[in-house]
């Protein structure tokens, strides 16, 4: 485990299969608003490896660490999921040395999970972290948060997927606006135009968004990856194959035992025991 990515197992109650997990990963750089940098990159990529491969892990959080009080005499900072990438690692480098740290990066690690993500957001959401954010399946803020793809200021375009995941959910115009003006969108905003699933004061962002968690993390371990490959089969498809897609995974979870389980629970008034399979 890396000093910059802290990671937290919340065991799910009465799981089933038993053992289930939700992990919160924190990103640890408070005193530098979170920014990611290549130690940080690196934990992202580690952590999703481990993930993938632990079948306990029903469910993903991903935040930023809260500053710390003020120094005496110093301004306090202001909340930040992450602020964006730590910019003074692009100095002097040019494409053949940038090239291959974004090839290898945590946002297309991220959003390759099988798993549920869910980013808790808490303050600045900028850049690369727009597009750690965005990385997610969903996204809770409070509501002084705000997002932004200022990349267009250092002479630079989103680099971490932001440019299509932008379009893909918000749409052709507010991507533009966005990527083109570089400004930032206020939490209430982010909202409406659909960028932010749920909003919620300070004080309450780890139980919003924790029951969040819990509720995908009692679905059946199995179906819910089918339900988030079905899902993302629209953004890959268009309507006639991504309808077919469709059929083909509802079909084939009718020869899986949780299909059984979970029919059967509902007919009886029970709770479903998943197998997971």
């Amino acid at each position: 485990m890396s000093a910059s990515l802290l990671i937290e197992r919340i065991e799910v109650e009465d799981s089933s299969p038993a053992g289930g997990v939700v992990e919160i990963w924190t990103i640890n750089r408070a005193d530098k608003l979170n920014a990611l940098n290549s130690e940080v990159v690196a934990a992202l990529n580690n952590a999703c490896s481990a993930a993938e491969s632990d079948n306990d892990v029903r469910v993903v959080v991903i935040r930023g660490a809260a500053a710390g009080p003020a120094l005496e005499g110093k301004r306090q900072k202001p909340a930040a999921f992450v602020a964006g990438a730590d910019i003074t690692e692009f100095v002097g480098k040019d494409s053949s040395e940038i090239r291959p740290i974004f090839e290898n990066n945590a946002w297309e690690a991220i959003w390759n999970l099988s798993m549920p993500t869910v980013a808790s957001i808490d303050g600045f959401a900028l850049g690369g972290g727009s597009e750690i954010a965005l990385s997610c399946d969903m996204r809770i803020a409070t509501n002084r948060s705000n997002f932004g793809t200022p990349e267009i200021n250092l002479g630079l375009i989103p680099g971490g997927g932001g440019t299509q995941r932008l379009t893909r959910l918000l749409g052709y115009g507010k991507a533009m606006e966005m990527v083109m003006t570089g400004e930032m969108v206020p939490a209430v905003e982010a909202y409406r135009i659909g960028l932010v699933n749920r909003l919620c004061e300070p004080e309450e962002l780890y139980d919003t968004t924790m029951e969040l968690a819990m509720v995908l993390a009692n679905k059946s371990p199995h179906t819910i990856k089918v339900a988030k490959r079905a899902v993302r089969a629209a953004l890959d498809h268009g309507l006639e194959d991504g309808v077919k897609i469709e059929r083909d995974e509802f079909c084939a979870l009718f020869d899986t035992d949780d299909k059984e389980i979970g029919v059967n629970a509902f007919i009886n008034r029970e709770k479903p025991e998943w197998k997971g399979c």
